[in-house]
């Protein structure tokens, strides 16, 4: 077994080099003793390739650097595939010149040759593998340009026959200056530039879209236009449709084929399975939507901006600014949102940063704010979501700041990104990226969602008596347990408690449970248990209240028991108060 080490800066194109190579012959762990993500796959039965974590230099400041300086020192590593982007060869060579002290066998990969090329940089790929005395390949990972380059040479196995001689051999300069002035004469001998006009556009666009008076307005536009998208202009007029065909068509039908079966197994089937999850399925054009224009962002390079222009808030917090990208995943799914922490300095930013991921608006309460906006706030959709999000926000700042001044007292860690160069996304990599986003929600809607709701259904069917009316049901004795605890934040019925009850499990279980209680039609039967103070405050309590099951076995995983014990409880206690505040505040001033 050949040990292929993959390496590189930050966003050189590193992971979608080993997805192409490895595909799904891959597994994800952990390092050792350290939270950071640990990636292995094998191109063939013979070679094992090594994803090593992103890294600048091989200075050993960050667990990322000390996990791939100890990998290559003492793993037998057969090949370095030191991966760099073309475009910015100045500062990815610094991390080649320090992979020469391991004495390994190294092939440079060229990756963003296309980028490259539309910036004016032309690379004279022999007299600059003849400079670092390397083999070098050049490829453009996003197109899968040159990839079967690698894959062929790496399939003839003789890659351990590359010399390593004299000339091979690490150079130990004095100082970074030292360094860096051997690259750039190198650089200067393999690279010439020819005239274009579009890094003046790129700084023509950072200009304003980083510029200090106009950074934010145009950040929170960017976002209005995303929930503008979301819930008026594609994804909530699809999921109306979907939802009208689930009550005027399926239901319908459904009741008319059934209408000879045992009643109980009609309820099952029509207010249980079909009542529970449609409930849930209709919804799924807003995800998509919102994960198309948040995938947008990503791959056009505007997220590490906004990573940047989010560092100054973020110190205020106890944060760096790069905490600000897992805690944009975290409007996705809490989940790899904590686990990305892993890719934080230090382990004070990354065990606070994972105790307020959960305070962003995943998608899994997306399927509740759009029924109860839908419901209650007619025309004011957009406004109602879009200050949910908001107040996540706003409330994960404050408990930041708390938490830096008592349980997180530490030093700040220096942030560094690379603002990457404006692109067009591709229309392929949109889709796969928002269907990923679709598949994981519908993935969730056949099991835990569907278990949930069959679960559900009986316990509102049945007592220890047998069959009975739901109000006498084994949920409703649960409920009428559970809703004093909520009646002085305004929703203190027993439909509401269970909903919340078994939205523990996952968020969008409120809605298929409201689906199994209420039966399908919930736009005349919610009405009767809130009014529009109540609702938005049971939207709040959603928002807040304590993460889903999944994301505390994540957090006991990454951080042990206590920290998930600490996230069930706080957040539960936070959700109550700030419901409790909005509700009657908002009853006072209403009144």
């Amino acid at each position: 077994m050949k040990t292929v080490a993959l390496i590189g800066n930050p966003n050189v194109g590193k992971t979608t080099l080993f997805n192409s190579l490895t595909g799904s012959n891959q597994y994800v762990g952990n390092w050792a003793g350290v939270t950071v993500e640990k990636k292995e796959g094998y191109l063939n039965k013979s070679i094992k390739i090594v994803d090593l974590p992103g890294i600048y230099a091989m200075d050993t400041f960050s667990n990322e650097e000390k996990v791939a300086k100890n990998f290559l020192l003492n793993e037998p590593v057969d090949l370095i595939i030191n991966i760099v982007d073309a475009s910015n060869l100045e500062r990815n060579l610094y991390l080649t010149t320090q992979l020469k002290q391991f004495k390994k066998p190294i092939v440079l990969v060229l990756n963003m040759m296309d980028v490259a090329e539309s910036k004016g940089i032309n690379i004279d790929i022999d007299k600059l593998s003849k400079e670092l005395k390397m083999f070098i390949i050049p490829i453009s990972a996003s197109k899968g340009t040159g990839i079967e380059h690698i894959r062929e040479f790496l399939l003839r196995n003789d890659f351990f026959k590359l010399p390593i001689d004299n000339e091979f051999q690490y150079q130990d300069f004095d100082n970074e200056k030292e360094t860096y002035k051997y690259i750039e004469d190198i650089i200067k001998r393999s690279i010439t530039h020819s005239s274009n006009d579009r890094i003046n556009t790129k700084d023509k666009i950072d200009g304003i879209l980083l510029n200090k008076f106009f950074a934010y307005p145009m950040f929170f536009i960017i976002m209005y236009l995303i929930f503008k998208f979301t819930f008026s202009w594609v994804g909530q007029p699809l999921a109306d449709l979907m939802d009208e065909a689930l009550q005027n068509v399926l239901i319908p039908n459904l009741n008319t084929l059934l209408e000879n079966s045992s009643p109980w197994f009609k309820s099952l089937l029509v207010d249980g399975i079909v009542g529970g999850v449609g409930s849930i399925i209709v919804f799924l054009p807003v995800i998509l939507a919102l994960f198309l224009g948040i995938s947008f962002l990503e791959d056009s390079g505007y997220m590490a901006r906004a990573a940047f222009l989010m560092d100054k808030i973020m110190r205020k917090m106890g944060l760096s600014g790069k905490a600000f990208i897992p805690l944009v995943v975290g409007f996705g799914c809490s989940v790899p949102a904590i686990m990305s922490t892993r890719t934080l300095e230090s382990e004070k930013d990354r065990k606070l940063a994972a105790l307020i991921i959960p305070l962003m608006s995943c998608n899994a309460r997306l399927p509740v704010y759009a029924l109860f906006a839908s419901i209650f706030f007619k025309g004011k959709e957009i406004i109602v979501v879009f200050s949910l999000y908001l107040l996540g926000i706003v409330v994960a700042f404050i408990i930041g700041l708390l938490f830096k001044n008592t349980i997180f007292k530490k030093d700040e860690e220096p942030f560094i990104i690379e603002l990457p160069e404006y692109k067009m996304p591709e229309l392929q990599n949109l889709a796969l990226h928002t269907w990923d986003k679709g598949k994981g929600f519908l993935k969730k809607a056949g099991t835990i969602i569907l278990s949930i709701s069959i679960i559900v259904w009986f316990l509102s069917n049945f007592n220890l008596s047998g069959m009975t009316e739901i109000n006498n049901s084994l949920f409703a004795a649960i409920g009428k347990a559970l809703a004093p605890i909520f009646k002085p934040l305004g929703f203190g019925s027993w439909e509401a408690s269970v909903s919340l009850l078994t939205g523990l499990m996952a968020k969008e279980v409120v809605v298929s449970t409201m689906g199994v209680i209420f039966g399908a039609n919930l736009d005349s039967l919610l009405p009767q248990y809130f009014n529009q103070i109540s609702s938005y405050s049971f939207l709040v309590f959603v928002l807040l209240y304590t993460p889903c099951v999944t994301a505390l076995v994540t957090m006991k995983k990454e951080y042990g028991n206590k920290m998930a014990i600490f996230s069930l409880l706080y957040q539960f206690v936070l959700a109550w108060i700030v419901s409790f505040i909005v509700f009657n505040l908002s009853s006072l001033i209403l009144a």
